[in-house]
């Protein structure tokens, strides 16, 4: 079995081989995240805390989290499942998947130190190598620098520079996500005052609106009320006309 060991701190990995089955035998039953101590790898590794963070088998299937077996199962999968690229949009696949526990048909396990011993190992402790691409929001650089809010972050962007084809001297950082700049609060003040204005604007409209619904009901009523009032008078001077022929 292929043990593959990084160090997070360092940026550094290593892969040994164990062929060793009593050796091999304080890995198996363990699941994914489990702690292990880092003696049962080697004497190299005492002092060594390692953390299973998972594994293929000899066929390349992965180990998933949360999968309680240590053979292979399929699995109905989707977008962003483990082990499963979509083709279509919805599109829903039985997929074959290893379980998270560590049997004896994994051929490459992976382990992060957790905790690092006394004793250096050569290719994971006695060196590092630096983050080639560093944080690009800029709350993460300021904790990465320890800055105040104070602090210009655009000067502590981590970048490289190279050399084109051209033989021009290029230099290559990320654009900073979420920065506060001038240009950001004035859009922030025109978006408010935007939402400000619709609001106001809307409220004259609707009492506007208000106030001319309110005028055709008043006209109604008083088309309504003249309409009432012309035909009463109709009725009273017919019924007068009426008296009169009859008393003649």
């Amino acid at each position: 079995m292929k043990i593959n060991i990084a160090v997070p701190s360092t940026g550094l990995q290593k892969v040994i081989e164990i062929d060793d089955e009593k050796r091999l035998q304080n890995l198996y039953e363990r699941r994914m995240a489990q702690e292990i101590d880092g003696s049962v790898l080697g004497e190299e590794f005492t002092g060594y805390i390692l953390r299973i963070t998972g594994g293929n088998d000899k066929q390349g299937f992965p180990m998933r989290q949360g999968i309680l077996t240590n053979t292979r199962v399929r699995l109905l999968m989707h977008k962003g499942h483990k082990g499963y690229r979509q083709r279509r949009a919805g599109e829903r696949k039985r997929k074959s998947i290893r379980g998270c526990i560590v049997a004896q048909d994994i051929a490459v396990l992976n382990l992060a130190v957790v905790k690092i011993g006394d004793n250096p190992i050569a290719g994971l402790t006695d060196d590092s190598i630096p983050r080639r691409l560093g944080p690009k929001r800029a709350n993460n650089i300021r904790a990465l620098f320890n800055l105040t809010k104070d602090d210009d972050v655009t000067k502590y962007v981590i970048s490289r520079t190279f050399t084109n084809k051209k033989g021009k001297t290029i230099r290559k950082a990320p654009k900073i996500q979420r920065l506060v700049t001038p240009l950001v609060l004035q859009r922030k003040r025109a978006r408010k005052a935007a939402k400000l204005s619709s609001v106001l604007r809307n409220n004259e409209e609707a009492a506007a609106y208000k106030k001319v619904v309110a005028q055709r009901l008043a006209e109604q009523k008083e088309a309504r009320r003249s309409l009432i009032s012309k035909r009463r008078s109709t009725r009273k001077s017919a019924k007068l006309a009426a008296e009169v022929v009859a008393g003649n």
